[in-house]
């Protein structure tokens, strides 16, 4: 299993504070990695659970709200892992949407992302190291769901510039891939699952037959962190319960 071991890594992972977030911080501590949970709310709650587990873990307030915010987030640590998952959705019908709901959403879900990845790159440039980079996707990296017209575009968004940045970078020895996952059931998708009939809808194109678990994500997380991942680049891996190949 030294193939998926994460030990003497360094990850920094965005939004870990609860959801998707939170299991991927606890999955690739307990692969031996020392993890910075980063986020504009507390992770506490993460770094205690890693902790318990005799984990290494710390926080970091980090505001992507301001898509800058991490421009000097990895100039004093050597973190070799990245792991962009901070995101936050809006919902109107696309003829009410809102500038302040699309430029909010792109904010966070894609400029950030951008530019959180740069400036990791640029820092393991700097010292000549590898490391790993796993943006969080979407289904509608690949569809064009229902009103969430900022969202969508954003992870269309995360898909390109994940293939744009492993072009870029794969030889540099930095893999940048990520995860699209399915319907999870996680803060985010509250309103759809409270929705009778679209939760019915939603599962029953699911092969799986149900909402995935946060923790469905965090395995694949660690896999594209680990050396058994390291000649995959560009990739979108779908986890989602067979939802896309219905």
């Amino acid at each position: 299993m030294s193939m998926f071991s994460l030990a003497g890594r360094h990850a920094l992972i965005t939004g870990a504070n609860t959801g998707i977030g939170q299991a991927i911080a606890i999955a690739v501590a307990s692969a031996g990695a020392s993890v910075t949970c980063a986020g504009r709310s507390s992770s506490a709650q993460t770094v205690s659970m890693i902790a318990g587990a005799g984990g290494e873990a710390r926080e970091l307030a980090l505001d992507l709200s301001d898509p800058m915010a991490a421009r000097d987030a990895f100039a004093e640590s050597a973190y070799d892992l990245l792991i962009n998952n901070a995101g936050i959705i809006r919902r109107a019908d696309a003829v009410d949407f809102s500038e302040d709901d699309w430029d909010a959403v792109m904010d966070v879900n894609l400029k950030a992302v951008f530019f959180t990845s740069q400036a990791f790159a640029r820092a393991l440039m700097s010292r000549n190291a590898s490391g790993k980079i796993v943006n969080i996707a979407s289904l509608l990296s690949f569809q064009g769901g229902i009103r969430v017209a900022s969202y969508t575009a954003a992870k269309h968004g995360v898909a390109g510039i994940t293939k744009l940045l492993a072009n870029e970078w794969a030889s540099r020895g930095i893999n940048v891939n990520a995860i699209a996952p399915g319907y999870i059931a996680t803060n985010n998708t509250e309103a759809l699952r409270a929705d009778e009939e679209r939760n019915a809808a939603i599962l029953a194109r699911i092969p799986a037959g149900r909402w995935g678990r946060a923790e469905d994500i965090a395995g694949t997380a660690v896999y594209l962190c680990s050396p058994a991942a390291d000649y995959v680049h560009g990739a979108i891996l779908n986890v989602d319960g067979g939802w896309l190949a219905r």
